[in-house]
C-alpha cells in the first residue's frame, strides 16, 4: 500500500477513535492483527466489545467510504472478531461490529464521519 494511502487510513482512525470516544465508547486497543486480518479498532459499549472497521476516502468517485465494506470483508471481520475473542479466552462475549466512515475532502473542509453501528453479513 503507498505511503500516502497508509497516511490518509492512519488519519481516518485516528478521527474515528476521537468520534467514537466524544460518543462515551472506550477505547480498547488499535491495529489488533490476528489471523484473517486486521482490527482496525477495539472499543467497548456497556457490556458489548465492538470490533471497528475504518474506511477513508477523500474523493466520492468511487463511491462513499463504507461502500468499501464488501461481503468477503465482512467475513473477514467476523473472522477476526472470533479469532480475538478466542485469544482472549473469551468466546462467549457479547460482541457486535461496527464500521466508521470517514470522507476526508481535500483542502480546509471538514471530515464527514459516519458511524453505522451492528453491520450483518
Amino acid at each position: 500500500m503507498g505511503d500516502s494511502r497508509v497516511r490518509l487510513g492512519r488519519k481516518g482512525e485516528s478521527l474515528a477513535r476521537q468520534y467514537l470516544e466524544q460518543s462515551g465508547l472506550i477505547f480498547l486497543g488499535a491495529n489488533i492483527r490476528t489471523p484473517y486480518g486486521e482490527i482496525d479498532l477495539l472499543v467497548k459499549e456497556g457490556d458489548t466489545l465492538v470490533f471497528v472497521e475504518v474506511k477513508t476516502r477523500r474523493s466520492k468517485r468511487y463511491g462513499a467510504p463504507e461502500e468499501a465494506i464488501t461481503a468477503r470483508k465482512l467475513q473477514k471481520m467476523v473472522d477476526s472478531a472470533l479469532a480475538y475473542l478466542q485469544s482472549q479466552n473469551d468466546p462467549e462475549a457479547n460482541w457486535r461490529l461496527d464500521v466508521v466512515s470517514v470522507f476526508l475532502p481535500e483542502g480546509e473542509s471538514p471530515a464527514l464521519i459516519e458511524h453505522i453501528p451492528g453491520v450483518r453479513l
